[in-house]
């Protein structure tokens, strides 16, 4: 590697809300509404039924705020006092997360004893930032940020269950830019939100693929704006998950893109799973348990069926594109799934290298095992 510098990398709160999802609202999301189906119904607060009503943040930083029954669609249930979960994603609403979507819309939650809010997430270093806070009992996240929060930030969180078994990051870059080897990412600037795992990991792509990072330069805007700033040119290329590509393209327009993904580079880590922080496994393990298998049984089906799984994802969040979300599902069915291994499961060797990849990019302020980011036991087999 040429000059890749090794830093101390902070998690940073505020950061940008992702995806095709409506700016400055936070949206929870129940399962079922009494005397309502247990498909989702969604209303406007104005002149809306009391069995679902959509509202806008009152006035809330981006910084994610726990958010409160007016800012939701509610879709509630019958079921005897199920155990409340309020879940956040790791950026916004979008089709990449349509089998937690399905879980809650087909009452796998609610089967589970659950009542699952699914709060939009603000970058994963927010999301961890969230969980530690006590604002969501459960997340998702990438395994990079949790070893970096509890070693620069003293957050304890750790991992429940892998979903993206294989590296998503990538960066996308104008076909017309010339770029057509990673190496050739020296001395040009990328677009990326905040808080994203892009730029976080970028030092050991750059290091596997010989590139300079030092001569990179990062520009920081919202999720919505990347497309625009590609098309008119204001970056050659932005940071953006695998799963993320059918979205990108659909807002880039008639253009063409060169993907360059970290896992072409040779980099075999852990990304993005279901997260807890170690009160939580520690007293609600039955809990956490629950809520990994009924989000499995949702991506059984939305891997089955990934179509339906969009549409169940546009039924709930109108502003997500169908067809976006079924090509997002099948991105997503391509990381989370491997022959022979049950979903979900987390391999202790993995989970090493995982660890071996942050600690040779970055400066760890307290030492981390492999034992302090994972808890084995709860995923099904």
């Amino acid at each position: 590697m040429s000059g890749t510098p090794k830093t101390t990398r902070r998690l940073v709160a505020g950061a940008v809300i992702a995806g095709a999802v409506m700016a400055g609202a936070v949206i929870l999301l129940r399962p079922g509404a009494s005397n309502a189906p247990d498909s989702a119904k969604l209303a406007s607060t104005s002149n809306a039924p009391d069995s679902a009503k959509l509202a806008s943040a009152s006035n809330a930083p981006d910084s994610a705020k726990p958010a409160s029954a007016s800012n939701a669609v509610t879709l509630t249930s019958a079921s005897n006092t199920p155990d409340s979960v309020t879940f956040t994603t790791d950026f916004g609403y979008n089709g990449r997360h349509a089998y937690f979507f399905v879980a809650l819309d087909r009452g796998y939650y609610r089967d589970a004893g659950l009542d699952v809010k699914i709060v939009r997430g603000q970058g994963d270093a927010n999301a961890l930032r969230q969980i530690g806070a006590g604002n969501a009992m459960l997340g998702f996240a990438d395994p990079g940020n949790v070893i970096l929060a509890r070693a620069n930030d003293r957050i304890p969180v750790k991992l429940l269950a892998i979903i993206y078994r294989k590296p998503p990051q990538a960066i996308f870059c104008r076909e017309d830019s010339g770029l057509r080897k990673p190496k050739d990412l020296e001395g040009n600037a990328i677009g990326t939100t905040a808080g994203a795992s892009v730029p976080t990991l970028f030092p050991a792509f750059a290091k596997a693929a010989d590139i300079d990072a030092r001569t990179v330069r990062w520009v920081l805007a919202s999720i919505e704006a990347l497309p625009a700033m590609l098309a008119t040119n204001k970056v050659s290329c932005v940071g953006q998950f695998t799963v993320g590509e059918a979205l990108l393209r659909s807002r880039y327009g008639p253009g063409k893109l060169v993907r360059f993904a970290y896992s072409d580079a040779g980099l075999s880590y852990y990304s993005s799973g279901i997260v807890a922080t170690d009160a939580t496994i520690a007293i609600k393990p039955d809990l956490a348990r629950r809520f990994v298998a009924a989000t499995i049984r949702g991506m059984k089906d939305a891997f089955a069926d990934p179509a339906a799984a969009g549409a169940i994802m546009q039924k709930i969040v109108p502003q997500v594109d169908a067809a976006v979300a079924k090509q997002e599902t099948e991105a997503v069915a391509d990381l989370a799934q491997i022959p022979g291994q049950p979903m979900g499961e987390i391999d202790p060797t993995r989970i090493e290298a995982t660890l071996e990849v942050v600690k040779g990019a970055f400066q760890l302020a307290t030492p981390v095992a492999a034992a302090d980011i994972y808890a084995p036991g709860f995923v099904p087999k």
